[in-house]
């Protein structure tokens, strides 16, 4: 820790937890173009097609995201003998769970330049534009498996890809994936599934910051004693027994803040001690009552947050004087949230404060 963190130790107290940078849900959008290969008895070459892709993914964990989207374009098929190659196009809806490998292997890293992935998914497919292969071609009548019109075949799919970040929110993007479909899928009985595979490169687009920062904790040290003033001693004065009218006696009000920590209404064992001095002055004073007002400071939580936990920190205290005998009918009780500061250290304002008068 730097010098300066110590000061800052030593002014807030013993640090609980530091300060850090965790991962927060965001959303992205990815969009790929590039080639797909059906696997065939012919050339890689002869079998070549565009491809493309858009999903939107939601990332609720460091390592983990679901995504949807639409993929495909053009598939092809081939007969050997004699060597033919007819196209037919396709549209895929896909649902994938993605797990960040970076992430597993490496931890969580708000800074990682690159982050490579895979993931796990199913498609459901409607394929079109089969005229190639059911029209004009010598060899239609022996593609045991001719569909025309629109055919729906059900696909798995898994592949590994890679995000190099160019910043925060973009990023580009490189994909292999493999696609498994029924052996009805390229109209030929081959006797398995038929297997399409896939190369894409893109933009991932992020929206959100996927970080937040939490704050360090800190336990406030209790306040150092203050050396009592010495008493000077008068001298006696023997009064004169003259009978007088009693003066009315005031009472000082007395006010004590009771301190908390961060995101907590519970009262630590440094402040009772506080407690207990209201407890008893008006146990002293009959007919004292006591004004409890609880805050939160500005800088953690939302205005909404921040009224119900300085109302949970005024209940903690009152309850505290409930609890050592002082009837509820001499208890004021109020929450004021962060929209009153009455310290000008933010860390301060995690306070209570009583006054009894």
């Amino acid at each position: 820790m730097s010098a300066m963190a110590d000061d800052v130790a030593d002014n807030r107290g013993r640090m609980l937890s530091p300060e850090r940078i965790e991962f927060a849900p965001y959303w992205s959008l990815r969009l790929q173009a590039g080639v797909a290969e059906t696997l065939g008895e012919t050339s890689f070459s002869d079998m070549l097609s565009p491809a493309a892709a858009l999903s939107a993914g939601y990332h609720f964990a460091p390592a983990w995201s679901v995504r949807l989207g639409v993929s495909g374009w053009q598939a092809k098929g081939a007969w050997v003998s004699p060597r033919r190659v007819y196209k037919y196009d396709f549209i895929q809806g896909n649902a994938d769970i993605v797990m960040s490998l970076s992430n597993i292997i490496g931890g969580f890293r708000p800074d990682r330049r690159v982050d490579f992935y895979a993931f796990l998914g199913v498609g459901v497919i409607n394929a079109f534009n089969n005229d190639e292969a059911a029209n004009g071609l010598e060899y239609a009548d022996q593609l045991k498996y001719l569909w025309t019109g629109h055919k729906w075949f059900v696909a798995g799919r898994a592949g590994v890809g890679v995000d190099i970040n160019l910043s925060r929110y973009v990023a580009f993007n490189v994909e292999v994936n493999a696609n498994m479909m029924s052996d009805h899928f390229n109209s030929k009985r081959g006797g398995s599934v038929d297997w399409q595979f896939n190369a894409l490169a893109g933009f991932t687009f992020k929206f959100g910051k996927g970080t937040r920062k939490v704050p360090a904790v800190y336990e406030e040290l209790p306040p150092a004693p203050v050396a009592a003033a010495p008493v000077k001693e008068e001298p006696k004065v023997t009064p004169k027994p003259v009978e007088q009218p009693k003066p009315e006696v005031k009472v000082e009000k007395i006010t004590e803040n009771i301190f908390f920590l961060i995101n907590s209404s519970k009262i630590r064992a440094s402040q009772e001690s506080k407690v207990a001095a209201v407890v008893d002055y008006m146990k002293r004073n009959p007919g004292a009552t006591v004004v409890v007002t609880g805050y939160a400071d500005k800088a953690t939580g939302t205005s909404r947050y921040n009224k119900t936990l300085s109302e949970r920190r005024a209940k903690a205290v009152s309850d505290a004087l409930l609890n050592a005998g002082i009837s509820a009918d001499r208890i004021s009780m109020s929450g004021k949230g962060d929209s009153e500061q009455p310290f000008v250290q933010n860390d301060d304002n995690r306070v209570v404060i009583m006054i009894a008068e």
